[in-house]
């Protein structure tokens, strides 16, 4: 089945991000439904985009979701059999979605196909080994950054045992961790011809910026431990951790020597973080904003 207008729904997951959601919504063809889940309950701003924007609905949510629980409850309120997860700092060139469903109707199977960042310097995918990067043709790739991909959920509903985002993880990997129980499948594509830009770091106000600095660093760290105990085991995941670890206790000593307390709050973040999750701890730190 190839994707259409009609059988799309577009999923952004915002919070705290006011300044930049209605961006994103403009660059979204009005005949495609758009899902927004509000992680930060603003009521205010649901009634502001609901009667500004015919096609879309924001849901809010009881609590800060995250950004997996958050994707996976939009994903649960639609009705389509595509859905195109946006992060709110995301903005589509006019003839993204145009390139995307031409690209379906090439594509003989795909779980999850995702248009290109427009930053070549910082590119939104991963290659496997073997496969190279096409500048005209959808291509095969390894994983694709979690601020834009599309999937097939009727595809990937027919997979044994297959959930959507692990809900373990709050913030970070958890795409990766999508796309890496696919990998067997290869079901993962890029389309270079749909281009779409990307802020980077930007989907939060930027009057938060300690605070969520502080947030980024707990949830990496945990999220980089669990991944790797979950796909490799308890015993790699140390491994590939340590390094994290001795350079983080090592910055939080020097940054606490040096009385620079944001850097050092900022290492003290990625300790606990780290060792919240090697003592099997859920990923429970949230910002008080």
């Amino acid at each position: 089945m190839s994707i259409t207008r009609q059988n799309l729904s577009v999923i952004i997951v915002i919070y705290k991000s006011e300044h930049v959601i209605e961006n994103c919504i403009n660059s979204i063809d009005s005949e495609i439904e758009i899902i927004v889940v509000d992680n930060s309950n603003n009521n205010q701003l649901k009634k502001k985009i609901e009667t500004k924007y015919k096609n879309v609905k924001c849901i809010l949510s009881k609590e800060n979701l995250g950004m997996g629980a958050g994707n996976n409850l939009g994903i649960k309120s639609v009705n389509k059999d595509f859905v195109l997860i946006l992060n709110p700092d995301v903005t589509l060139e006019k003839s993204s979605i145009d390139e995307i469903i031409q690209a379906s109707k090439e594509i003989e199977n795909f779980g999850i196909i995702a248009p290109i960042s427009d930053k070549s310097e910082f590119p939104n995918y991963t290659l496997r080994e073997g496969d190279n990067f096409d500048p005209i043709k959808p291509f095969k790739v390894k994983s694709v950054d979690g601020y834009a991909m599309l999937l097939n959920l009727e595809k990937l509903k027919k997979l044994n045992n297959f959930y959507f985002f692990d809900e373990n993880f709050f913030l970070y990997l958890e795409n990766e961790d999508l796309c890496k129980r696919l990998e067997n499948d290869e079901y993962i594509y890029i389309v270079p011809k749909s281009r779409i830009h990307h802020l980077g770091g930007k989907a939060v106000d930027p009057k938060y910026k300690k605070e969520i600095e502080y947030l980024r660093n707990w949830h990496w760290m945990w999220s980089k431990f669990y991944f790797n105990k979950k796909h490799y085991g308890y015993l790699t995941a140390v491994f590939r951790v340590f390094k994290n670890l001795i350079s983080a206790k090592m910055k939080f000593l020097y940054y606490l020597i040096t009385l620079n307390t944001f850097k050092r709050k900022i290492y003290q973040m990625r300790l606990l973080g780290l060792m919240s999750s090697m003592k099997g701890k859920k990923s429970y730190y949230r910002p008080n904003l």
